[in-house]
Formats: structure tokens, C-alpha cells, sequence
């Protein structure tokens, strides 16, 4: 394929804009090469400014249940557009889209809406921390919560001890109220707890895993942080800006039949536009500003353009039942097409999926966690990435991302991301053995 527009873009955006893009994965850094510029999408499928088409499976990172320009959205977006596009001030809209929120989820009993699932992670800390009057949390080695200070720590020598800045920017001290622990390894966390007895403000994870790649959390691990998080009167967050309503309608919560205190949102609630909510107790809800001491606060929150985009799409979900289940079985279809592309050619890849969240990972031992998902050989997903860019298929630029299957994807898509997962498997492997 020919990209003569994008990497004329690439080298002007370079120029403006801190490496050429405005979030590190696009720049294509694991994968080589330069970034694609995408000028259009419509349903399953993305159009750069070369004209080149691709069947999407990024989804903008989840938000695309339904497909790009899902016409009942665009007309809803349209008319909340006529009357402007923010107020500064409450809509019906807000009133009608958390009520539906705290319908569908069910741990949430009252719901704040945000900018972005950065934002609503870092929200959520605050509110737990000044719900307990504790300091410290933990996280797991893997989750990604989004880049505000409390998140960007890597794990220390130990299991308990207390994590490392691994970005620039982030205090020690910020980094000294921050456990990061394996993830799916309840006896870190039953130790770390003991620990810091009385400490603990709150334990965050993302209940299935997106950003090392599609890990689920064991279910009996998600049992035993809630009987912990019980006893010692530590919040629960589950992220759910990747997996909420689209795991399930209630989300991972729902599919788990584990209920969290608090959960964040975003993605889907946005339908494509910029959105996030934190939500859970209310009685943990009650300690946020104007009715409490946590202070939060944003201009843009809640604005009507945003919210008609996501309540229509969330009323879509809920009021056509059988729709995640069709999703799932088109994502299934793939994955088992995956597999017995993998079994042909006598490869022992990791494969992991939940719903319509998947990633093939390099490696031959299973992935449950950060230091398995590591052992991926980077490389190969490099080329077999090239691969699919090459023949019309967009993948996650990233071994460690998960890949998102929309609602419009066709038979003929499905039929056509088997068979070049097949040739990019056969390449990539021609290629190793000639070097």
C-alpha cells in the first residue's frame, strides 16, 4: 500500500506536535514504521488520507461498539449539536444518561460524569481515600488507569515493597503511597494489606486487563480482593472504561457476578466522544463536592453533545438484548478462526479472549499477568503486525493492547482477518527462517 499523504503528515506533525502524534502508541514506536493518518471511517472499516481502506479492529480502543457513523447516533449528536455545544450548566441529558447508568451497573448508586477515564480513575482515588481518611493504594503491575500520578509507578524489588515513578514527573512521594502488585496474585495482596494495616485506602484494577494485552482477572481472585476489601474497609474500584457494557451489559461486574464499590467508565458511555464517570455507593458518592469535602470539578462534564452520543448508544445496548450476544459471536468466530490458524501450522501462541476483546500473544506460556505477558517475542508481532497493516487489516500497534471487534463487522471481514492471519503467520515464520 501506498501512504505518500501520511508520512508527509507524519513528518509536518513532527514539527508541531511532541513525537509526531498526540498519544504515545499511535507513533508506532514497537511496531516500526510510521503512523497511519486516517481521514474517515464508516461501520467495520478505516480510510486513511491515502484512500487505503482497513477493516478496523482498534475501534478507537473500545468506544466503536456499534460500528464508525452509526446513523442513529450521528442524528442524535446532530440535533443536541443545533442548540449548541456546551452550557456550562445541567441538562435533562445528564439526569437521563446517569439514571441509565445506575440501571445498567450494577454496583453504582450514584454516578459523577467526567472528561476522560484518566480522569475518572484519578476521581475515584480521591473519593476513596477521602471516604477512608487513608493515604495508600494498591495497583497492579499491567492495569493501566490512565497517566494521572498515583498510576504511572512500576512495582518495586519486592512484592511489597512500595513502587517506583516510571514516568518523569511523578514524585517519590506520590510513589510511596502506591503498592504495585502481580496481577491474579492474591497472596501479595493478603500480605501487603497485613502490612499496611489500616492503611489502605483502596485496591484498583482492571477486572479484565486491556493495556497487557486481553488478560481476564481469575474469578476467584476478584472473590477474594472483595472478602478482603470487606474486612479491612478498603474501596474496590474495577476499571471499566475498556470492559464496561461491553463484557456484558453491566459489564465485567455483571459477567464476574463480582461487585466492586466504585467503578469507572468511559468509551462506550461517549460513544466516540471524549467522556468518562466514576460512580458506586452512595454513601462514598455523598463525600464528593458540593455534598462533601472531595473536591472535583470540570467545565466540560456532563456537556450535551458527549451525552446524547453515549445515551443513545447505551440505549441501544440495552433496549436490543440479543445485540452483545451477536457481538460476541462475530468476535468468536475470529478467535476461533485464530486458533485454528495457530493448530495448522503447529504454533503454540497464547490466545486469550473475553466477549469481544482479544490479543495473540507471542509467547508459548500462558499469560495471566505482566511478567508472562513479557515473555512475548515483540519482534514477531512487529512483522506479523506490518503484515495485516499491509493486506487491509488494522490491529493494535502494540503487542501488549488488546484488539476490539465492533457490531458492523460482516462475514466477509471475519472470513478475510482469518485468512490474513494465516499468510501473516506463515510470512513472519518464512522470514525468521531465513535470517
Amino acid at each position: 500500500m501506498q501512504r505518500k499523504y501520511s508520512e508527509e503528515l507524519f513528518e509536518q506533525a513532527k514539527r508541531y506536535i511532541p513525537g509526531g502524534v498526540n498519544s504515545p502508541v499511535r507513533a508506532f514506536k514497537s511496531v516500526g514504521g510510521n503512523p497511519v493518518f486516517i481521514k474517515r471511517a464508516k461501520g467495520a472499516h478505516l480510510f486513511d488520507e491515502d484512500g487505503n481502506m482497513y477493516i478496523d479492529l482498534i475501534n478507537s480502543w473500545g468506544p466503536m461498539i456499534l460500528g464508525h457513523a452509526y446513523p442513529p447516533i450521528i442524528e442524535a449528536v446532530y440535533q443536541a449539536s443545533i442548540n449548541s455545544f456546551s452550557y456550562g450548566a445541567p441538562t435533562r441529558m445528564e439526569v437521563e444518561m446517569a439514571k441509565l447508568i445506575c440501571d445498567i451497573v450494577p454496583s453504582i448508586e450514584k454516578v459523577r460524569m467526567v472528561n476522560s477515564g484518566t480522569e475518572a480513575t484519578m476521581s475515584a482515588i480521591r473519593a476513596a481515600r477521602g471516604y477512608t481518611n487513608r493515604n495508600k493504594i494498591i495497583k497492579f503491575a499491567g492495569c493501566y488507569h490512565g497517566h494521572g500520578d498515583s498510576f504511572l509507578v512500576e512495582a518495586g524489588s519486592g512484592a511489597l515493597t512500595f513502587g517506583t515513578p516510571n514516568s518523569a514527573g511523578v514524585t517519590e512521594g506520590t510513589a510511596k503511597d502506591t503498592l504495585s502488585l502481580p496481577f491474579n496474585d492474591i497472596n501479595a495482596v493478603k500480605q501487603a494489606v497485613a502490612q499496611n494495616k489500616s492503611q489502605i485506602a483502596a485496591i484498583i484494577l482492571e477486572p479484565i486487563v486491556g493495556n497487557m494485552g486481553c488478560v481476564p482477572a481469575e474469578k476467584e481472585f476478584l472473590q477474594a480482593l472483595r472478602q478482603i476489601c470487606t474486612q479491612e474497609g478498603i474501596v474496590l474500584i474495577f476499571d471499566e472504561v475498556m470492559t464496561g457494557f461491553r463484557i456484558s451489559l453491566g459489564g465485567a461486574q455483571e459477567y464476574y457476578g463480582v461487585i466492586p464499590d466504585m467503578t469507572t467508565l468511559g468509551k462506550i458511555i461517549g460513544g466516540g466522544l471524549p467522556v468518562g464517570a466514576y460512580g458506586g455507593k452512595a454513601e462514598i458518592m455523598d463525600c464528593v463536592a458540593p455534598v462533601g469535602k472531595v473536591y472535583q470539578a470540570g467545565t466540560l462534564s456532563g456537556n450535551p453533545i458527549a451525552m446524547t452520543a453515549g445515551y443513545t448508544t447505551l440505549r441501544i445496548l440495552a433496549d436490543n438484548p440479543d445485540l452483545l450476544n451477536q457481538l460476541n459471536k462475530k468476535a468468536s468466530a475470529i478467535g476461533e478462526g485464530i486458533k485454528n490458524n495457530l493448530k495448522k501450522l503447529g504454533l503454540n501462541y497464547q490466545f486469550n479472549q473475553v466477549g469481544s476483546m482479544f490479543t495473540l500473544f507471542f509467547t508459548n506460556v500462558p499469560v495471566t499477568n505482566l511478567d508472562t505477558a513479557m515473555t512475548s517475542n515483540t519482534q514477531l508481532f512487529a512483522r506479523y503486525f506490518q503484515y495485516h497493516l499491509n493486506n487491509g487489516v488494522y490491529l493494535a500497534p502494540s503487542q501488549f493492547e488488546a484488539m476490539f471487534v465492533s457490531y458492523a463487522i460482516s462475514d466477509e471481514d471475519i472470513e478475510k482477518i482469518i485468512k490474513v492471519n494465516y499468510d501473516a503467520l506463515v510470512h513472519i515464520h518464512e522470514v525468521e527462517h531465513t535470517q
